[in-house]
């Protein structure tokens, strides 16, 4: 079971910006794809950002050019920056792990809150 945690959360207002850290306990080498997906009250988990091991990247339109993944192979974490927040990014985010066979491992979350 791979272990994964996340980091970097906490309050901020609009248009403020806010980095999150995920740290998984698997090589990078047998990590597929990394990522990050958001979770609000009373809506389903969805996806924010993916980045492959080759670097490949894909975002949620309602992300797009304001926040940017970032992977480090070496150090088997991924970061996520936000800037520009806005109230509908409050949620709790997660990340994921995907490896080379498949398997699929989440972390706790951490609680991101835009006030308005």
């Amino acid at each position: 079971q791979v272990q994964v945690a996340e980091s970097g959360g906490g309050l901020v207002q609009a248009g403020e910006s806010l980095r999150l850290s995920c740290a998984a306990s698997e090589s990078g080498l047998r990590i597929r794809v990394m990522g990050w997906y958001r979770q609000a009250p009373g809506k389903q988990r969805e996806l924010v950002a993916t980045v492959s091991g080759i670097g490949t990247s894909n975002y949620a339109d309602a992300v797009k050019g304001r926040f940017t993944i970032s992977r480090d192979s070496a150090k088997n974490t991924v970061s996520l920056q936000m800037n520009s927040l806005k109230s509908d990014d409050t949620a709790v985010y997660y990340c994921n792990i995907v490896l080379l066979n498949g398997v699929s491992s989440w972390g706790k979350g951490t609680l991101v809150t835009v006030s308005s």
